[in-house]
């Protein structure tokens, strides 16, 4: 039962890495996508989803709360047995890229900031509520 519980834990980590890396990439491929005109990334969909992703993560330091992924991480972790982080190579990268000591400030501060840059997009690189219509003929 270890096993389950170590596994999960690590898979865990890779989840909350993968949420990062959309948080990141995705304002990285908005802004890209400005310049090089690639119409998908003023979807709504996708504009909306990422600013929510940012925003939840700024709500969570500015009020304080432990991140859920975090919690379960260290939950998983306590069941496998293990005290600190013991995971496979590729986990324990991921977790060390994901996990730095800093102050807390510092994150609230880069959240904060990463977050007025993604609402920033919305004015710069606007989404579009609905596709637009082409002149395509009508299907025979």
């Amino acid at each position: 039962m270890q096993l389950f519980y170590r596994t999960a834990a690590d898979l865990t980590v890779v989840l909350h890495f993968a949420y990062a890396l959309f948080v990141i990439i995705g304002l990285v491929v908005t802004l890209a996508g400005a310049v090089f005109r690639w119409h998908w990334v003023r979807n709504f969909k996708f504009r909306a989803f990422h600013l929510a992703s940012i925003l939840f993560v700024m709500a969570e330091a500015w009020l304080g709360i432990v991140c859920p992924l975090t919690i379960w991480e260290k939950q998983l972790r306590a069941k496998a047995g293990q005290t600190s982080y013991q995971g496979d190579f590729i986990a324990n990268l991921v977790h060390d890229m994901l996990f730095c000591d800093a102050p807390n400030w510092v994150f609230t501060l880069c959240y904060s900031l990463f977050g007025l840059a993604v609402l920033a997009t919305f004015v710069l690189v606007p989404p579009r509520f609905h596709k637009e219509k082409h002149n395509m003929p009508p299907p025979v």
